[in-house]
């Protein structure tokens, strides 16, 4: 374990691997709020999406993060393999330190429904989306050793059904997992929450599609990446500790 002292308490965020991504928003909003970053990234995956993948964003991020003050550490890792929770924690703690806040912002999604979804396709969602979050829990709970009240699990969900039915459903799963949590660990003083921040723009959605989830929103614009990261920073905050486990919806109103 790092013998590194800092004064600063140390988020581990997964899933940031791009600047206009949720992941990447919420860890340089942390570091504005005065704490110390890692992050995990696995650019195979965004590689394989329309979006793809730039090495130089993960290098910019994290000096954007050491900007804010923030000690950082980036991972790329593969969530589907069961021992990188465990690698993960293993090198955050030899570099920065003891994790407070767990946010994990990792996902999977291939679209596909009940009838086109193949069995690899079902599996490696569960592995990374639901599979992976019980073993990062999981961690987390093992090694805690900060005060009572100042822990915090928050993971990031999407409550898509039809047509996209193994990243639905392993977010649905991921979901009770975390909530579990804050039972489970209430002697560890962890409280643990899910956001569900509805469709956001981070460059999946066509011009169209952006369209629409508008007119879907009362308050007439589509939901961002800091939207998300500014409730993650209040839930990560002491103002925020007396929410627990609970599956919050900031997605501008839409019902």
């Amino acid at each position: 374990m790092s013998q590194v002292s800092s004064q600063r308490p140390i988020a581990l965020v997964t899933g940031a691997s791009r600047t206009i991504g949720i992941g990447a928003s919420i860890a340089l909003t942390l570091a504005q709020a005065r704490w110390d970053v890692a992050i995990t990234f696995w650019r195979p995956y965004d590689v394989s999406m329309p979006w793809g993948s730039d090495p130089e964003e993960v290098l910019s991020l994290r000096s954007n993060l050491q900007n804010f003050g923030a000690r950082t550490l980036a991972i790329e890792t593969d969530l589907s393999l069961i021992d990188s929770p465990l690698r993960i924690f293993e090198a955050v703690e030899r570099d920065l330190g003891v994790i407070t806040a767990l946010i994990m912002a990792h996902c999977h999604s291939v679209d596909s429904d009940i009838l086109t979804t193949s069995v690899e396709s079902f599996d490696l969602h569960f592995a990374v989306n639901t599979r992976a979050t019980w073993l990062l829990v999981r961690e987390f709970g093992r090694r805690f050793r900060s005060p009572p009240g100042t822990g915090r699990i928050i993971s990031i969900t999407s409550d898509d059904m039809a047509g996209n039915l193994p990243y639905g459903s392993s977010k649905g799963a991921m979901d009770r997992i975390v909530r579990s949590a804050a039972w489970e660990f209430k002697s560890l003083g962890i409280t643990a929450n899910v956001i569900n921040p509805g469709a956001t723009d981070t460059g999946w959605m066509s011009e169209r599609q952006i369209d629409l989830e508008r007119r879907r929103v009362p308050l007439g614009r589509i939901g961002l990446p800091q939207d998300c990261a500014n409730l993650v920073k209040f839930l990560c905050s002491k103002d925020g500790g007396w929410i627990n486990a609970q599956l919050i919806y900031s997605n501008g109103g839409v019902q």
